[in-house]
């Protein structure tokens, strides 16, 4: 009862930490339901999912805070056995920047958590702000999964999201080593990446993207023609050339779709194929048929 009720106040996210404070902490003061401490009290999580700081971003809030200050003060959790000492469960990046902006303290609320809690808080600030590339999203639901033993309807619950994202933001991280670091770099959107994951070759497509500017249909169109391929190759019958009524009502129905399908004729009877490369390609279809 306990863990049901610390997840529903996480699903919240970080808003009901805001104005929460704990006890006073040595050389740190209180000021309006929130703290502030000298900015090299406060260390990073090794466990943040957010690993990527763009140069640039960091730059651009820099300068915001040295005009206006941190709006929304950073959590942290005390570092056992070490006074004076802080861990960031939420805000490294406003941390990083009031650096830059060589402030010299921060505000911050203490917020007590075990490991698994402060994991979570990371990931859901990190979602809520779409601060995260989606590679660094899949390893942090892979990191809630298999430390804590979270289902993706958990990890949909607690994040917010549908389980179908959570399901398919996690099979991204079978894509390549060079295609994921595509990702994490920003060089292609999480849309071409989950395409990516229905191709033959990921790798040489992710280069195309980059080096042709393709787009996301782009990708899912190559990867319903390697599909139709394989299809082919598997059958091991002699082709036999469809007539133009055919092809026509093919084309027909996949521009009608946005999904590739094909029509086999057997006689006086057949079958009608739809091919979808995401599982929100299938909700849609089902949401079409049955609306």
């Amino acid at each position: 009862m306990a863990e049901e009720a610390t997840r529903r106040r996480l699903g919240r996210g970080l808003a009901a930490l805001i104005g929460d404070a704990g006890e006073e902490a040595p050389a740190v003061e209180r000021a309006r339901g929130q703290r502030r401490a000298p900015i090299e009290f406060l260390r990073p999580n090794p466990r943040n999912p957010r690993v990527s700081f763009r140069e640039e971003e960091l730059a651009d809030l820099a300068a915001s805070i040295r005009e206006k200050g941190i709006i929304q003060p950073i959590v942290v959790r005390t570092v056992p056995g070490v006074a004076d000492a802080y861990e960031i469960i939420a805000g490294e990046r406003r941390w990083r920047a009031a650096q830059l902006a060589n402030l010299a303290d921060v505000p911050i609320i203490v917020h007590e958590a075990d490991d698994r809690e402060a994991l979570e808080l990371a990931i859901i600030e990190n979602v809520q702000r779409a601060d995260l590339n989606a590679i660094e999203e899949a390893r942090g639901y892979e990191r809630l999964g298999k430390e804590f033993g979270y289902s993706q309807t958990d990890l949909a619950k607690i994040i917010g999201k549908s389980r179908s994202h959570v399901a398919n933001t996690l099979r991204l991280l079978n894509l390549p080593e060079a295609s994921r670091r595509l990702v994490t770099e920003g060089a292609i959107s999480a849309g071409h990446a989950r395409a990516l994951l229905a191709v033959d070759n990921p790798d040489s497509v992710a280069r195309r993207v980059v080096e042709e500017g393709l787009t996301v249909r782009d990708v899912e169109r190559l990867a319903q023609e390697d599909s139709g391929a394989k299809l082919e190759t598997k059958s091991r019958k002699p082709r036999v050339e469809k007539d133009a009524d055919t092809v026509a009502m093919e084309k027909l129905l996949t521009d009608a779709l946005g999904l590739y399908v094909s029509i086999h004729h057997h006689g006086e009877s057949g079958e009608l194929r739809i091919r979808y490369t995401t599982l929100e390609q299938l909700d849609g279809l089902c949401r079409r048929l049955t609306g």
